[in-house]
């Protein structure tokens, strides 16, 4: 049963030591910049625009190419429009009138096109009308289209260069095979035959997010692009290569859902012979594309190393068999050599702890955070000093001792009695121990009660008694002032 129980122990500290590499000491703060290009063209027939040719500076916005950017796939276009009055639409609830009080002159239409002139405007007989406003006329009336105007824009691609960076170890790497084939990016596309090519095909990342090009082209949505660099730098660096994933990240709404989609307006302004200024107001819809960069780096370092294999042969503790108590000897060759002359290691639990302990309080950065939590240090102020030397009581000497600290009763040497308090006979110099803890062998003693014992002779009238408790024993010495 134990030695099962050490196996189930030494396979978890395995997993954690090596597939987890719990040897390396690790780096998440990457930084990265990300270049973004679209190429394709199309071309559309329309009344509003008529014969065009659609290029990337037409379609993609920003042009500049930014870890997130927007292709066009349609668009509800308004030409011609021109600042004067007109009927405001009868799709706004606000704009809706029955007599020209209705229309305060100055007030904007809530979620309109223009502010008020006062006028109630109504066709023919109707009794309910629009309010007459000064805005961007004629005002923005068609819905969308049926079919995307951009249909064919599943056949742009999209070409994606990372740069990325680990401080913390220098390393430098792009997402771009490095090859001297000036022809390999221009003929290669993404795929499972190619991972290593940075250029992807719109509608294939579209359907690798488990959605519909032309669904998707129809009314927009928002497609995010996934680089992970996981690497391992005690490999070479050809070994770290990132990996892509794909996701659908607006929710996805029935397409009678008014929250349903992504688009947006903008415009393109000109004057025509006389220096008036027109305007064609474009309703655009697409698909927008968040590229996002996330990773992390690991090397082999010797402080990790110690600490997974200290708290391992720690875990294992005495229950471990003799062939992995072998093993965890060898790894703790040198705690042994440290620790066997103070004697206070006696088990292979014992012998992890401390050498935790000694990265813990020694070689890490902040140690000294450890190291206050760990000891609580009895501190020997020089006026209870002064006062123990003047007074010369016993109540003086043993707060000069240390908060926590009593003198135990001294027994002679060749004393074959033991002390009411339970105590072993010791030599004729004081011994002291932690107030309330009981005192005895420290062969019996258990591991949390363990403490150490000192002999010393008693201090001189140039020296004060300082001991400094620990969880596991007290340390005294004379101490010349």
């Amino acid at each position: 049963m134990k030695a099962g129980r050490a196996w189930h122990h030494l396979t978890a500290r395995k997993w954690v030591f090596l597939v987890k590499k719990g040897y390396q000491d690790t780096d998440t703060s990457l930084q990265s910049s990300i270049i973004t290009k679209v190429k394709g063209v199309t071309f559309t027939n329309t009344s509003e625009l008529g014969e065009r040719l659609w290029d990337v500076a037409d379609y993609v916005i920003p042009p500049q190419g930014e870890n997130v950017f927007f292709v066009v796939t349609n668009l509800i276009v308004t030409p011609n429009q021109q600042q004067k009055t007109c009927a405001e639409s009868e799709s706004i609830p606000d704009a809706l009138c029955y007599r020209d009080s209705d229309c305060l002159p100055g007030e904007p239409v809530v979620a309109g096109n223009g502010v008020r002139t006062g006028r109630c405007l109504r066709v023919g007989n109707m009794q309910r009308g629009t309010c007459e406003i000064f805005a961007w006329c004629p005002v923005e009336t068609k819905s969308r289209p049926a079919k995307p105007l951009l249909g064919k824009a599943e056949d742009f691609t999209i070409y994606i260069k990372n740069f990325i960076r680990f401080p913390k170890f220098n390393f430098s790497k792009t997402n771009v095979l490095d090859t001297k084939d000036k022809a390999f990016l221009k003929s290669c596309h993404f795929g499972p035959e190619n991972p290593y090519c940075p250029i992807f095909r719109l509608g294939s990342v579209v359907s690798w997010t488990g959605s519909n090009f032309q669904e998707i082209a129809l009314q927009g949505g928002v497609i995010g692009i996934q680089i992970e660099w996981d690497c391992d730098l005690d490999k070479a660096p050809s070994e770290c290569n990132p990996r892509y994933s794909f996701s659908r990240l607006d929710n996805k709404f029935s397409e009678n859902s008014i929250s349903s989609g992504y688009n947006f307006r903008f415009a393109k302004y000109y004057r025509d012979g006389a220096g008036v200024e027109f305007r064609t107001l474009m309703k655009a819809y697409g698909i927008r594309f968040d590229v996002m960069v996330n990773g992390k780096a690991g090397k082999f370092n010797i402080i990790p190393t110690i600490i997974n294999i200290g708290s391992g042969v720690a875990l294992m503790g005495a229950e471990t068999p003799p062939p992995l108590r072998a093993a965890a000897g060898v790894a703790l060759w040198w705690t042994r050599r440290v620790c066997a002359p103070c004697a206070l290691v006696r088990s292979p639990c014992e012998q992890g702890a401390f050498f935790c302990d000694l990265v813990l309080i020694y070689l890490i950065k902040k140690s000294h955070f450890y190291r206050d939590k760990k000891y609580e240090e009895v501190s020997i102020l020089r006026v209870l000093a002064e006062s123990s030397q003047q007074d010369g009581t016993p109540e003086a000497e043993e707060a000069a001792a240390g908060p926590g600290l009593a003198e135990q009763p001294e027994a002679q040497h060749g004393g074959g009695s033991q002390k009411e308090n339970g105590c072993p006979p010791v030599a004729a110099e004081p011994r002291y121990s932690l107030r309330g803890v009981a005192c005895g062998p420290a062969a019996s003693a258990s591991p949390g009660s363990l403490l150490e014992r000192q002999s010393l002779p008693p201090p001189s009238s140039s020296e004060i008694r300082t001991c400094v408790s620990t969880r596991l024993r007290v340390i005294c010495t004379n101490v010349h002032v």
